[in-house]
């Protein structure tokens, strides 16, 4: 415990430091490059036209209509699951490879070595918030009104920030012990991707749990799918953006506990081995 309140005591007295880091990050993320941070925004859009040729035209997927939005467009229903997703998955990789990246820095200055973790990831939340601004106002061009609901958005946004710090802290730490933690990451996080309701939506599990039951087999899928966390925060951004109302109960409390505890458990387990990274780097 006492590791957990001296790191969360030492980034407080780093916020200066966490508030260049994470301005470095962002200006050098598509430094030298003609359209700079224009990609920011075509790169989501072009996950979007691929997805939505393949899972919206060509295979079908039916996503129920906004409700009370009114809202029908399978590209605005991708993106308001995708953007988040895309954010975390980017933000913990960041987080993960902060220290090995940055391994120069740690050597040679003493400085808070969380703060490296965690102003990778806020440097992809800073995308996160242009990108879901120009998604706001593509959303009100079509019709719905997310406007009131940012507020709680934003708040969604932080927990989702939360998660991805706490979990990029716990694999910073093991990528610096194992190298191989990077490629395993990658892996998982193309699994984690197909096994969250980002290009299908959950009534689609549920459905299937029905054909599953009807052949005699009692396979509780839609409950295993409610284990993954990230189906809550795609769900909660869904109901806000897309819906435009308030997303479940059980929907936005999964999503504090996760964002706790795993915020909880990075700061933990960071403070208990940053006295030897620079061994380890």
């Amino acid at each position: 415990m006492g590791e957990l309140v001296s790191t969360l005591a030492e980034l407080a007295r780093s916020r200066e430091l966490l508030g260049n880091l994470t301005m470095r990050d962002v200006r050098s993320r598509y430094k030298r490059t003609v359209l700079g941070n224009v990609w920011s925004l075509l790169n989501p859009l072009a996950a979007m036209l691929i997805y939505t040729v393949v899972f919206g035209v060509l295979l079908q997927v039916a996503p129920d209509r906004g409700d009370p939005s009114g809202l029908h467009v399978f590209a605005l229903w991708l993106l308001c699951a995708l953007l988040p997703w895309t954010f975390f998955a980017i933000g913990v990789s960041a987080g993960m490879n902060a220290l090995v990246v940055n391994a120069s820095l740690v050597l040679k200055v003493y400085l808070s070595r969380a703060a490296l973790v965690v102003s990778a990831v806020f440097a992809v939340g800073v995308t996160f918030l242009v990108e879901l601004a120009v998604l706001t106002v593509v959303l009100l061009l079509f019709g719905a009104n997310p406007l009131p609901w940012l507020p709680v958005v934003l708040v969604v946004t932080l927990l989702l920030a939360a998660f991805a710090v706490g979990v990029g802290l716990l694999l910073a730490i093991a990528n610096v012990y194992f190298r191989d933690t990077q490629h395993f990451v990658a892996i998982l996080l193309q699994m984690w991707f197909y096994l969250t309701p980002i290009l299908y939506p959950v009534s689609y599990v549920a459905a299937q749990e029905d054909r599953l039951a009807a052949d005699g087999h009692d396979l509780p899928l839609l409950t295993l799918f409610k284990l993954n966390p990230l189906e809550h925060f795609v769900s909660a951004f869904r109901a806000l953006l897309y819906d435009n109302r308030w997303p479940e109960g059980s929907d936005l409390l999964v999503c504090a506990i996760t964002a706790v505890v795993a915020l909880a458990a990075g700061l933990l387990v960071f403070g208990r081995y940053e006295g030897r990274l620079a061994e380890e780097l």
